[in-house]
């Protein structure tokens, strides 16, 4: 298993430790007004990555980020904190991502506690260049992220996986179990 793999594992298996079993959720009206009321924060905070994003800012995409974060791209590269990921995409966004636009929207949010978030974000972005300047196809495909809520009721993000879809077709359904060997 990859390192990058076994930090994700750490965290998730963190996240849903047996106290948040002990301990589920309370149902009633005033937490399910609190839980929207963080859906909508968390809608925002993607929102402000994404205008950042778009705007070419680096250090306002930096501070969408948790202090500690792990970011995964879609290579399998791990980057580590708000000052790495300043220092890698800042040349990006100044040069093969100086053009692009960015556009996602929350696929699902899954509360694992009540400051800390699944979220999934099916993405696509235009305008990306090859290193020689020529026009990369539009790009899409799903953000995985773990995000946790911050005193002041900001939501960051403290992981995030970039998953590209590739152009090869999902598989038919099975309708028949392979032969036995």
């Amino acid at each position: 298993m990859r390192a990058s793999s076994r930090i994700f594992m750490l965290l998730v298996c963190l996240a849903i430790s047996p106290m948040s079993f002990a301990t589920p959720m309370p149902q009633d009206p005033a937490s399910a007004g609190a839980q929207e009321k963080d859906r909508a924060a968390i809608g925002a905070a993607v929102q402000n990555y994404m205008d950042s994003w778009n705007k070419h800012n680096v250090h306002a995409v930096a501070l969408t980020y948790t202090e500690d974060t792990d970011l995964i791209n879609n290579f399998g590269a791990l980057t580590h904190g708000r000052a790495q990921i300043e220092a890698t995409f800042g040349p990006m966004l100044a040069g093969v991502y100086s053009e692009t636009h960015q556009t996602g929207s929350a696929k699902s949010i899954r509360f694992l506690k009540p400051d800390v978030a699944a979220v999934d974000l099916d993405w696509e972005m235009t305008g990306a260049k090859n290193q020689d300047g020529s026009v990369r196809p539009t790009r899409k495909g799903l953000h995985s992220l773990i995000m946790t809520k911050q005193s002041d009721g900001a939501w960051l993000i403290a992981v995030m996986h970039i998953h590209e879809y590739t152009i090869t077709p999902p598989l038919a359904p099975q309708t028949s179990q392979p032969p036995a060997r």
